[in-house]
């Protein structure tokens, strides 16, 4: 079987690639299954479950159009890139499709996890969607625009300013603004000193005007040196413009601040309590413990309320997750003219009344499969753009991936695909049949967090073996943390179960006897976030490397 299907992809890649027979082993998964080890309960009827978007989802933007709500978060050097989430009572999102879709449209190549694509902001005018983005390291800012959110999305039209987390304004005089941060006027005062400025956008020729207005210089209160005014969001509020930014950092001293303005062009004042949103003051030891709050974007319902998405993490222990930065969900309360999330010292509730909208069908994150009888859906992501020719087919029922070069640890196209961690205590369990090369070609799978922190377990030559990469400096394959000789012949099943910062393998010849752990337990803390650049989440799938 194997030797077929080699030959077969080895002749599809010589005739896509133009060049001799390239002999790459592969690697055959059956199916991938996520099983969360300990769901919790589903919230009554009137109430709702924060994150409502778990897992591996920053930077949350959000647009209602009309009884419709979408949503749109960062996704850095991971293909497909900005996914884009539909709901219609903003408790339960599904994902529809990613807005950069196509290879064409943004390139990745070389570039680290943490690079990429930061901070999107969705808007909607006269009929289109339309986003803004930063790419770090790939081309600046951008735009693009589509009729359906579902897609497709336009390629970028790149725009000539600096800085980053543009966010787009159109006025009520058919003007169009980009607000951003970017570097204060002058020279900085301090470490982190940022600055937010507005620029007029011609949404007609796709270009932003010359001039520009500063609106926040360093943030609330400059004294202070607060670090990082990033994010920022206009809303138009009765005679007010109001001006959302966050502040802080996106580690735990993260923060929501809000100042508003008689004029678009200001100047703004920050409101008489600030910040809005944090939880940098709360006790390190209370229960169902949320930090780094921040980064939010607001909507107002048809009753009068406004309700917020925002990132935050649930640490296991200290700072440390490997679900990355999750979308959450508050309304908020307008006091003295200014909206709040919360009263200094309240806690991030993880059950809160719903909002006041009909409830739409349940999504749950709790348990699916993937038997690779259809096209991968939307929510499956690899690493960095893909090359004209790919690492992957479906084939009866099969995800069958072909060993490249690229191990987990370079900056390469790694042949790996998975989806997002959502529950600290999840397991992920595949089949997999493979018939390496050398000694050093692997099948298996992969948990990424960056090209720095990861964990592959599976086979590898005639072993199985558990590796584990922390640092830079270490084997781009990861370290050797475990191993055994593989008996038996046939395709082995793999299950993966993390629990908080501790990890286990175990295997079996698929659908045979019973589990046989690899190795014992293995520490992943230090593949936590706060570890790792703080900006993504642990991603976890089907990985094969061919070693050269």
């Amino acid at each position: 079987m194997h030797l077929r299907r080699n030959l077969l992809l080895g002749l599809c890649l010589a005739g896509l690639a133009g060049s001799p027979l390239i002999a790459a082993p592969t690697a055959s998964f059956d199916y991938l299954e996520y099983r969360a080890a300990n769901p919790q309960d589903a919230p009554s009827d009137e109430t709702y479950r924060n994150p409502v978007i778990p897992g591996f989802h920053p930077d949350p933007s959000i647009v209602r159009v009309r009884d419709d709500f979408y949503a749109v978060t960062s996704t850095f050097s991971w293909f497909p890139g900005l996914p884009i989430l539909h709901s219609t009572d903003l408790v339960n999102w599904r994902q529809i499709g990613n807005a950069i879709d196509r290879p064409g449209q943004v390139d990745f190549s070389g570039l680290g996890t943490n690079r990429g694509l930061f901070a999107p902001a969705i808007t909607y005018h006269d009929g289109r969607f339309w986003i803004v983005n930063t790419c770090i390291e790939c081309g600046d800012n951008f735009v693009i625009t589509a009729g359906d959110p579902a897609g497709p999305w336009s390629d970028p039209v790149w725009l000539d300013f600096g800085g980053i987390d543009p966010s787009l304004y159109f006025a009520e005089d058919g003007t169009t603004w980009i607000a951003y941060n970017d570097a204060p006027p002058g020279e900085p005062l301090y470490e982190g000193h940022r600055a937010i400025w507005l620029q007029q956008f011609d949404a007609e020729k796709m270009q932003v005007m010359p001039q520009r207005t500063l609106l926040v210089n360093g943030g609330v209160d400059l004294s202070a040196e607060p670090v990082w005014a990033e994010g920022p969001h206009i809303y138009k509020v009765g005679d007010w413009y109001y001006l959302l930014t966050a502040e802080g950092g996106t580690a735990d001293q993260h923060s929501q601040t809000i100042y508003r303005s008689r004029e678009l062009q200001g100047p703004y004042e920050p409101g008489p309590f600030n910040p809005i949103l944090t939880q940098r003051d709360l006790p390190a030891d209370r229960p169902d413990r949320v930090e780094a709050t921040g980064h939010a974007d607001i909507v107002k319902l048809d009753d009068g309320s406004w309700w917020g998405l925002f990132l935050a993490t649930r640490p296991f222990e200290g700072q440390s997750t490997l679900l990355g930065r999750e979308t959450f969900l508050l309304p908020l309360e307008w006091v003295d003219g200014f909206p709040r999330f919360l009263d200094r010292g309240e806690p991030v509730p993880m059950v809160a009344p719903r909002p006041p909208l009909p409830q739409s069908k349940r999504v749950s994150y709790a348990n699916w499969r993937d038997d690779f009888s259809e096209p991968l859906g939307d929510e499956w992501i690899g690493l960095r753009t893909p090359g004209q020719v790919q690492n992957r087919i479906l084939s009866d029922g099969e995800l069958v991936l072909i060993g490249g070069e690229d191990a987990a640890g370079s900056l390469g196209k790694p042949s790996f695909v998975g989806q997002r961690l959502r529950h600290h205590n999840a397991d992920f369990t595949t089949s997999v049949d493979f018939a390496p090369s050398g000694e050093g070609d692997f099948a298996g799978l992969l948990a990424f967090m960056d090209e720095a922190h990861f964990l592959a377990a599976g086979i590898e030559g005639d072993r199985l073996v558990i590796r584990r990469r922390t640092d830079p400096s270490e084997d781009e394959r990861g370290e050797l943390v475990a191993e055994q000789p593989l008996s038996g012949t046939g395709p082995v099943e793999l299950k993966l179960a993390l629990r908080g910062g501790e990890a286990r393998v175990s295997w079996r010849q698929a659908g045979r006897g019973a589990w046989r752990e690899l190795g014992g337990a293995v520490n992943v803390e230090p593949l936590a976030s706060v570890h790792a650049g703080l900006f993504t989440g642990l991603v976890v799938g089907p990985y094969v490397y061919s070693q050269p």
